[in-house]
């Protein structure tokens, strides 16, 4: 009965570098190249995995990633809101003395200023009169962050 112990050789040390050094990185297109192969109805994860020399766990992550937008390049995009647009009547203005509006008031009436209402999770904005649209535009960018 042999009770020695092997002393490990400096072989084995080197051997552990080296198996990290086949771990191979994959492009971005590369693994989008292999997820979009795995949308293909019928196909299978397993087989596509093997195929390409990749773990069946790591390929089903890039393909959550890929299916929730967030594997490869973020391109900016503008959100969209919803909009509900409702008509309200503007209020009745009323002349307290009586008097009757004077020709010129009749020939060129004030325009009527709109309201505009936000309403949002955690804020809700309300405004009245004219409103620049730059401004808000840059309140809804604000926002939507």
């Amino acid at each position: 009965m042999d009770t020695s112990r092997q002393v490990p050789d400096g072989s084995t040390a080197k051997s552990e570098p080296a198996a990290a050094a086949q771990r191979q990185r994959r492009s971005i297109a590369e693994k989008r190249g292999m997820v979009e192969e795995t949308l293909v109805e019928g196909a299978s994860v397993a087989r596509i995995a093997r195929a390409h020399g990749v773990n069946v766990n790591q390929l089903f992550g890039w393909r959550r990633l890929y299916l929730s937008g967030r594997l490869g390049e973020q391109k900016p995009t503008m959100k969209l809101l919803p909009v509900r647009v409702s008509e309200s009547l503007p209020p009745v203005t009323t002349h307290a003395s009586g008097e009757a509006s004077s020709s010129m008031e009749v020939a060129n009436p004030k325009p009527i200023l709109g309201t505009i209402h936000i309403e949002l999770c955690q804020a809700q904005i309300r405004i009245e009169g004219g409103a620049d649209p730059g401004l808000v535009r840059v309140l809804l960018e604000c926002l939507t962050r």
